[in-house]
């Protein structure tokens, strides 16, 4: 298992590459001032408000907000995982990517090979076993080719109990790994095969490993489909069936659409629909969505029609919600009663279930739609209870275009403006409010987001001398952070914003950097001030830690739990200049 890549080399790689080159291939940038400026690649703009600070190594769009390091927009650009995003880079400045020496683990090789020999046996049962007649004829029924049963990796597990627990299960060791591998169960003292006298469908990872399977019945027996449990290499609330080929079959993918089942993959492929993935018996997760959306700008959910699919789809915008960051859209397609992606792709043909896809609901109007079902929208007590109901979903929206628009639309829908719309819950990092601050003048903020986002805009302030330090016993957010910053900023001077921001990613500090980074590039403070502004802010905070510690010492002496030592020291604290340090 590959081990951690070092902090230091992520540092070194960021000071290598500079974020002009990585961005201007993929969005053309025209120099302005000392920056450089185009239209935002991540949401529809008619003038250029997408910025790329050479210096700061960091690019912030003052529209959508978008904002990040060379490392993030690969991410969100190219749809790249951390890692790859490194090994790009890597290969762009000519250097290997060097890992640190990864705490003991489970070597799960052995798992992946007997997988993925399970999956050759399953697939060798299906064309030789005596009793695999009928489930030859039920994919023939289904009018799956042999091709696309060979892309899909389709097998046959017999009706045996034993049938690969003796195939597989030679020793100890062997039978062990079986279990590990999900192949087999185990009750009472008993082993025997997981999956017997089923279809099965192998399920690969994103490497295209074998990772699990999805077994479906061929008689009434119950359950219907039977997928692989939780085990060392599958993990079913991350991975989807299909994905590995979809990626595969279309090198380019605009669009996915997420289904129910393997056989409603299997039939859209057939008749050469390949971008739809399933999940594996469980609701649509955030880990889904990530991976979705780091491959396609646009997810389709098709459900059933019946009052089961209503609800898996509302399931689905539920989560969707926090996720839908300006440039990425879902919409929802519920097929009539009945139906399903097979049956209903064999029936009308692929030209017209593209259709249904292409025109599928948006995002959008399926929240309202589901919402004002059961309003009178005529009457005003209707329009209210709409407004209640829809604030708490749209607060979830990340801010941005697409938040605002949500807004609008409810605002139209319920006949107020959108500044009349209850804000209780909007969140501050939205665009509208950006833009208004910076038309308004600075930015009202604390005096530790102040003094940090000032250290974000210029990490050279870390070095500045006789800087206050009482500040740091001050108990209030943010202040562990930032004394963390300096910390790292004195031992590393040298760091840029970008760089300082990376050593946060595997935090939960690091959404918040990146929104102040991306604050910082708007900060309307001239170079020249930045030094006694950041020196102020951090005077208001040691002047905030004296007056607790003095309001501490009073309600003590007040007690009469005070010792002599505190004694003292509140006399030393009342009788000093508010502007001097300690």
């Amino acid at each position: 298992m590959a081990g951690k890549i070092p902090q230091s080399f992520i540092d070194d790689l960021l000071d290598r590459i500079d974020i002009v080159d990585v961005i201007s291939p993929r969005v053309p940038l025209k120099k302005a001032g000392k920056d450089y400026q185009a239209r935002c690649p991540f949401h529809d703009e008619k003038t250029p408000s997408f910025t790329v600070s050479q210096q700061k190594q960091f690019y912030h769009c003052f529209g959508c907000g978008a904002h990040g390091s060379a490392i993030g927009f690969l991410m969100e650009y190219d749809h790249m995982s951390f890692v790859e995003a490194i090994e790009e880079l890597a290969t762009q400045a000519g250097v290997e990517v060097p890992r640190e020496a990864a705490p003991a683990a489970p070597d799960n090789r052995p798992l992946y090979e007997l997988l993925e020999q399970a999956a050759g046996f399953y697939r060798q049962q299906l064309r030789r076993h005596p009793e695999a007649g009928h489930a030859i004829e039920y994919l023939q029924q289904r009018g799956l080719s042999g091709e696309i049963a060979a892309d899909y990796g389709v097998g046959y597990a017999p009706p045996g109990w034993h049938t690969v627990l003796e195939h597989f299960g030679h020793d100890t060791a062997a039978v062990g790994r079986l279990r590990s591998a999900g192949l087999i169960t185990e009750q009472e003292g008993k082993r025997y095969d997981r999956f017997r006298n089923r279809i099965m469908f192998p399920i690969r990872d994103r490497r295209g490993r074998v990772i699990g399977f999805g077994g479906r019945v061929l008689d009434d027996s119950k359950p219907k489909y039977l997928n692989s449990p939780e085990t060392p290499v599958f993990h079913k609330g991350r991975e989807l069936y299909g994905f590995y080929e979809a990626k595969k079959a279309l090198r380019q993918l605009q669009r996915l659409i997420v289904v129910e089942g393997y056989m409603d993959v299997i039939a859209l492929a057939q008749f050469g629909i390949r971008y739809a993935v399933a999940t594996l018996g469980t609701a649509t997760t955030p880990d889904h969505l990530e991976r979705l959306y780091r491959t396609a700008p646009e997810v389709v959910f098709c459900f059933d029609g019946d009052r089961a699919g209503r609800e898996a789809a509302w399931k689905a915008l539920d989560t969707t919600l926090p996720l839908m960051r300006d440039g990425r859209e879902a919409r929802f397609l519920l097929l009539p009663e009945g139906e399903d992606p097979d049956t209903l792709v064999r029936k009308e043909g692929a030209a017209a279930f593209e259709q249904r896809v292409a025109h599928a609901t948006p995002l959008s109007e399926y929240l309202f739609g589901h919402l004002a079902a059961e309003i009178d929208m005529e009457s005003l007590d209707g329009r209210a209870r709409l407004a209640e109901r829809a604030r708490p979903l749209l607060d979830r929206l990340p801010g941005g275009v697409f938040r605002e628009m949500m807004r609008k639309k409810l605002s139209e829908l319920i006949g107020l403006s959108v500044e009349q719309l209850p804000v209780s819950s909007v969140k501050s990092s939205d665009a509208r409010h950006r833009r208004h601050r910076r038309h308004s003048g600075s930015p009202r903020m604390t005096p530790v987001r102040r003094a940090v986002v000032l250290l974000l805009r210029d990490p050279r302030l870390a070095t500045l001398s006789d800087l206050p330090q009482n500040w740091r016993q001050l108990d209030a957010p943010g202040i562990t952070l930032l004394s963390d910053l300096l910390d790292l900023l004195q031992k590393h001077p040298n760091l840029n914003s970008a760089q300082l921001i990376e050593h946060w990613r595997e935090t939960e500090y690091f959404p918040h950097l990146e929104k102040l980074c991306g604050l910082a590039m708007e900060l309307p403070v001239p170079e020249e001030g930045a030094a006694p502004e950041f020196r102020g802010a951090l005077m208001r905070l040691g002047q905030q830690q004296r007056e607790h510690e003095t309001r501490t010492l009073l309600q003590r002496i007040e007690q009469g739990t005070a010792t002599e030592e505190e004694k003292r020291r509140l006399k030393h604290l009342l009788s000093r200049n508010p502007s001097q340090s300690d």
